[in-house]
């Protein structure tokens, strides 16, 4: 066998007997692994007159980037808005038991809370790499408190804040730091802001529209000064209107700037969200579709009583509830669960339901050249799936980091 020496000691594996999802398509067609980036064989076999060191049959699944989640509270009994002793393991647990649903990144997600939970939580999450340890982080979601009291869900009103004078210091003192921030989620209607949006555009961190009630030309005005995202369309805005259809008018809007996409969160668990509310947001935007889980610490564990930062919720079936009341509060849905639901509530191809948990919410972060896809020189961060969409195995960085056990099946 050729020598593999001429570049990198590092193993090359071959993935074979596999559709890939590439270019939009899945291609019968074989992947390559080298030092945890895909790899393009014509380099190989032509530069570097390599070869494969191992090969692994695929037994003809389906292999799609990792699923990125960029909205989810905690799960499996932990609660990411909960300032705790243990709250790094507790990230450590969610972040691992979610490979088995696809996940191989993710940003945990904040709901409104005071300022001390902000101090306490924020300096102890960072950014980080998956693997064998669990999901990769992204950054952090915080969603609220700068959003509307009409519009606040399950958010805890006495937490909620307005922007004062000094509109981007109130947001700074409030969060104490925007080190490991990714996405902020606010209601542009509030005073003062358009300069928030322009301040933490400017940082790299990506703007979110929600928990809302802003016209349309509100709406507009917010994507013009740097808004890029909608937190889970349709749930804690105002609803659609032919006269003035609020947020959800961005998906068709013409005064986006050109060059500029707006995504668009859905929680697609059957219960946020009707499937012709689906249907409709789908074919009017299907570029801008991320599917997110909204997750919470009852993810994965029995019926009955659990917290959602501040909040007592209930949980029935797969309605989550704030205790006492009939407000919806976040999902239990676990990602590869809103996939299927998604692929078979819009009939869409296989292929777009993967993307839309894949490719959009990295190209939403700006992370498309390394996550979300299957393209050469990106991260291997990938799924084995069946035609079913069921998960049997996940890599992260090349390296298998969860299996189906197919033995107890």
């Amino acid at each position: 066998m050729p020598s593999n020496k001429s570049v990198s000691d590092a193993p090359i594996v071959q993935f074979t007997n596999c559709r890939i999802l590439r270019d939009h398509q899945l291609q019968r067609e074989d992947l390559w692994v080298r030092e945890g980036k895909i790899l393009n064989p014509e380099k190989l076999f032509f530069d570097e007159k390599g070869s494969a060191d191992v090969q692994l049959d695929c037994k003809d699944s389906i292999i799609t980037p990792g699923f990125i989640d960029v909205q989810i509270n905690g799960g499996f009994g932990v609660d990411f808005s909960l300032a705790t002793d243990d709250f790094k393991s507790g990230i450590d647990l969610v972040s691992q038991k979610i490979l088995s649903h696809g996940v191989t990144s993710f940003c945990p997600t904040l709901v409104t809370s005071p300022p001390s939970v902000y101090h306490q939580v924020l300096p102890q999450i960072s950014v980080r790499n998956g693997g064998a340890h669990g999901a990769g982080i992204l950054g952090v979601h915080l969603e609220g408190p700068f959003i509307s009291k009409e519009k606040k869900g399950a958010h805890p009103e006495h937490c909620l804040r307005t922007f004062e004078a000094g509109a981007f210091q109130d947001l700074l003192a409030t969060y104490g730091s925007l080190d490991c921030v990714q996405i902020v989620t606010l209601a542009p209607e509030m005073r003062r802001s358009s300069e928030v949006i322009q301040e933490l555009t400017k940082r790299g961190i990506c703007v979110s529209l929600g928990h809302s009630v802003a016209n349309l030309s509100q709406a507009e005005e917010a994507v013009q000064h740097g808004a890029t995202f909608i937190t889970h369309l349709f749930n804690a805005m105002l609803p659609f209107h032919h006269r003035d259809p609020g947020i959800v008018g961005l998906l068709t809007s013409d005064k986006i700037p050109p060059g500029r996409r707006v995504f668009y969160g859905m929680i697609s668990d059957g219960i946020h969200t009707n499937p012709a509310a689906l249907r409709i947001a789908h074919r009017a935007h299907p570029k801008g579709l991320v599917l997110v889980t909204d997750a919470i610490a009852g993810m994965g564990l029995a019926p009955g009583r659990h917290t959602l930062g501040q909040q007592v919720v209930e949980i029935d079936g797969l309605n989550t509830y704030i205790a006492g009341t009939k407000t919806l509060s976040g999902s239990v849905a676990t990602m590869d669960t809103c996939v299927r639901h998604f692929q078979e509530a819009t009939g869409c191809s296989v292929e777009t339901a993967l993307e839309a948990a894949s490719l959009h919410p990295a190209q939403l972060l700006g992370i498309e050249h390394k996550k979300g896809t299957l393209n050469y020189d990106s991260d291997a961060d990938f799924l084995m799936l069946n035609d079913s969409l069921y998960v049997q195995a996940t890599y992260i960085a090349g390296e298998e980091v969860w299996r189906q056990d197919v033995s107890g099946m």
